[in-house]
């Protein structure tokens, strides 16, 4: 138990530790360094899918196990993108104040980081835990850090105080720690459900992934230098996962 709070607290928190330079930088951040940090989040959460989630998932449950919680994953997170709202943080238009509208982009930010709290939490509940759920904490932190900073940059942008901005970046990726520990316990009480809760998690991941991250990455002319780090962040949770 101890172990799944940590490496939930930790990796949710990250997203408030990626906003710690808005507290001292300009108010601005160029293209290519917000498509390098996209492409990068998501090289390391297409490793930590393909490398952990994917094979553990497949070990424990076989093939239509994977295919049924991958499917359900995607599913979720489809109906998710439906009905909430989708933020572009870099092109929504300056001057907005902090009103219903500012309110609904935070909230819209903090339902998306649902799902990747709910993959830590059941990869803590895989019986190789101590690999998989720290890896998969490493990587959601990874992932975490530079969207905090995008996060935060945005409701500077808005006229938001620094200080506030940094801390609604952390509370948005603290409500990974309620769905962290809710698929923690959900598989332990429910073995059964721990390959279908791996699968979902990589489905929920491999969605954010395509839908998310790398068009967003390629959306200002910065396509090979995107590219390049993408392969990086690959590279890097490799390097990871073959040294832990």
């Amino acid at each position: 138990m101890s172990e799944v709070l940590i490496g939930s607290v930790l990796s949710a928190l990250s997203t408030g530790l990626g906003a710690v330079p808005i507290l001292f930088m300009a108010k601005s951040l160029t293209h290519q360094w917000r498509d390098v940090l996209l492409a990068f989040s998501a090289g390391i959460m297409m490793a930590a899918s393909m490398e952990s989630l994917i094979p553990e998932a497949l070990r424990s449950g076989g093939f239509w196990a994977l295919v049924i919680g991958l499917a359900a994953g995607v599913l979720v997170l489809t109906l998710l993108e439906m009905t909430v709202p989708h933020i572009d943080l870099e092109h929504t238009k300056s001057g907005l104040q902090f009103d219903e509208k500012a309110m609904l982009i935070i909230a819209a930010i903090a339902l998306h980081n649902l799902p990747e709290g709910l993959s830590v939490g059941v990869s803590y509940a895989s019986d190789s835990a101590s690999q998989i759920g720290n890896l998969i904490a490493l990587a959601i932190g990874l992932q975490n850090a530079p969207e905090g900073f995008l996060v935060a940059l945005f409701l500077v942008n808005q006229q938001i105080g620094r200080f506030q901005a940094f801390f609604i970046a952390t509370l948005t990726g603290a409500v990974e720690i309620v769905t962290s520990l809710l698929g923690f316990y959900l598989t332990s009480l429910f073995r059964g459900l721990v390959p279908y809760g791996l699968a979902f998690a990589a489905g929920a991941m491999l969605f954010i992934i395509y839908k998310e991250l790398i068009p967003e990455s390629h959306g200002d002319g910065n396509e090979r230098t995107s590219t390049y780090a993408f392969i990086v962040g690959i590279l890097f949770m490799i390097f990871l996962t073959q040294s832990f």
